[in-house]
């Protein structure tokens, strides 16, 4: 008797982020004449290339940094842009299909630490809004960490969409037809298991997995003075 296989096995579509709107997380960070420039934001592929010069134009004016910066950054978010309209018309698998987000970051004062599944069938998912009722929920009054929230499950996001695709290629050319070991349940019982399903809005793709993360709680802490400088020397070192 063959094994069913999944429904995420079944169902090709074409690579797109797996969000409401897709866009390209893109991430910047240069140094040029002992300045450094350092940036996250999400893009739209849609958009006309010239566009990304005229960004990099202004943005080095808005700051003042050196004219040779416009060059790097135009060139990098171009290069970022190629890499993720390089998989577009490309199959990548739909179905049910529950992923696991982790967020780590911090943004000015404020440290966020947090892990939950991500419905990946969901093509209307809204990572904005579900980082807005986060920083409403917590408490969180820097109005920076919202998108720093949101840009981080895209990046995520992108990956695993980015996998899915290399998965679909493989399994094409594999003498077998399909690789199922490529996606493996979360749940090392062999299934995903719910305990609290906890909604952000009628776009969320969000629950709350505590079997294996135990009683698992969004840390948020405000850094002192001290503890920014420490962490901002610690990552200049990494930097070098």
């Amino acid at each position: 008797m063959k094994t069913p296989i999944p429904g995420f096995y079944r169902n090709p579509v074409k690579f797109r982020m797996p969000t409401a709107e897709n866009l390209v997380p893109i991430r910047l960070d240069i140094e040029i004449e002992g300045q450094r420039y350092k940036d996250a934001f999400t893009w739209n592929p849609s958009d006309p290339d010239s566009e990304v010069v005229v960004f990099a134009k202004r943005t080095v004016k808005d700051l003042k940094l050196p004219p040779a910066f416009v060059t790097q950054i135009a060139q990098s978010i171009q290069s970022q842009l190629l890499e993720f309209r390089s998989y577009e018309g490309q199959d990548m698998y739909a179905g049910e299909k529950i992923v696991p987000i982790k967020l780590d970051l911090r943004v000015n004062h404020t440290l966020v630490k947090d892990q939950f599944l991500w419905d990946l069938n969901n093509f209307e998912s809204d990572p904005e809004e579900f980082a807005r009722i986060f920083c409403k929920d917590m408490g969180i009054e820097d109005p920076e960490v919202g998108p720093a929230i949101a840009f981080a499950i895209r990046e995520q996001l992108y990956e695993i969409a980015i996998q899915s695709v290399v998965s679909a290629r493989e399994s094409r050319m594999s003498k077998k037809g399909r690789r199922g070991a490529e996606y493996t349940p979360i749940s090392k019982g062999g299934a995903v298991a719910v305990d609290l399903v906890k909604l952000f809005g009628p776009k969320s793709s969000v629950v709350r997995k505590r079997k294996e993360w135990d009683v698992y709680e969004p840390i948020v802490d405000l850094l002192s003075n001290e503890e920014v400088d420490a962490l901002e020397a610690k990552e200049e070192r990494n930097f070098r």
